[in-house]
């Protein structure tokens, strides 16, 4: 490699330096919450970790990773998908049906090694 050269590539998620290779992997985070506003507390998540370090499932903890998807936010996570919002039909305000306000965040992590 030539000295000083560096290719930084972030849809390719891998970074050159002269002395290791940095990969980027992608974590999802998806939160799902008590109302549409970012303060709602998380009622239930999934996470996905494209990282391989962390090997927990849905459902496999009492408490969800963070309180709301501003305390999401404010690790580091970017949030990349809003929930749709839909007026309630006429007669349907109290029936149960899907998890409605599910955000989906995402964060960026190094791992180092070839």
């Amino acid at each position: 490699m030539i000295a000083g050269l560096r290719r930084l590539s972030y849809i390719g998620a891998n970074f050159f330096s002269e002395d290791a290779v940095t990969q980027i992997r992608q974590k999802l985070l998806v939160l799902y919450v008590h109302s549409p506003d970012l303060h709602s507390a998380a009622v239930a998540w999934s996470l996905y970790d494209g990282t391989g370090q962390d090997r927990s499932s849905s459902g496999d903890s009492e408490e969800p990773p963070y309180a709301s998807v501003v305390a999401a936010m404010q690790d580091g996570w970017r949030v990349v998908q809003f929930p749709q919002q839909y007026p309630a039909y006429p007669g349907m305000e109290y029936n149960t049906s899907y998890l409605k306000y599910e955000y989906i965040l995402e964060k960026m992590e190094e791992i180092h090694g070839g």
